[in-house]
């Protein structure tokens, strides 16, 4: 069933043109990266906040990073489809692409977490230490994401 969904991606309208259009992979591998971009450097700036000084004035930092990744992911969803649908039975395969999927995974439900268990303490302005472990996870997890990404042009 998963590989005739990537077969149809690959074989619609969106593959099609992805795959035909040098002008619109180009702009979405270019929006892609860009997204990558805010996703990761502004929760990463948020997370060592949180890490080197405990959370002590996240809030402040967090009021400009979360909107700002929050910008990545919706630059970052529609240009992957794109990306993933020009190839979709070779990428949906990969081995990478599955350990992207996962780390994208556990960095959404651990930034769910952080907000669902602290957010009361980010909005007051001091966060307990136990934050310190999600900014540590989350950090990984988006690193960790970025490396899968690149490595599916390799596997």
């Amino acid at each position: 069933m998963y590989l005739d969904m990537l077969a149809a991606l690959e074989a619609s309208w969106l593959g099609h043109t992805g795959r035909h259009s040098a002008w619109l992979y180009t702009i979405a591998n270019l929006l892609h990266v860009l997204g990558a971009a805010f996703v990761v450097g502004s929760i990463a700036v948020f997370d060592l906040k949180v890490l080197a000084e405990h959370g002590k004035n996240a809030q402040q930092v967090g009021r400009y990073a979360i909107p700002l990744a929050a910008a990545g992911v919706a630059l970052q969803i529609p240009t992957g489809v794109l990306l993933l649908a020009v190839e979709a039975r070779a990428l949906g395969t990969n081995p990478a692409f599955f350990a992207k999927l996962a780390f994208i995974a556990i960095g959404l439900v651990n930034v769910a977490l952080f907000h669902a268990r602290f957010n009361i303490n980010l909005r007051a302005g001091s966060l307990p230490p136990e934050a310190r472990t999600y900014a540590l996870i989350s950090l990984i997890a988006w690193i960790a994401t970025l490396l899968a990404g690149r490595m599916i042009a390799y596997l």
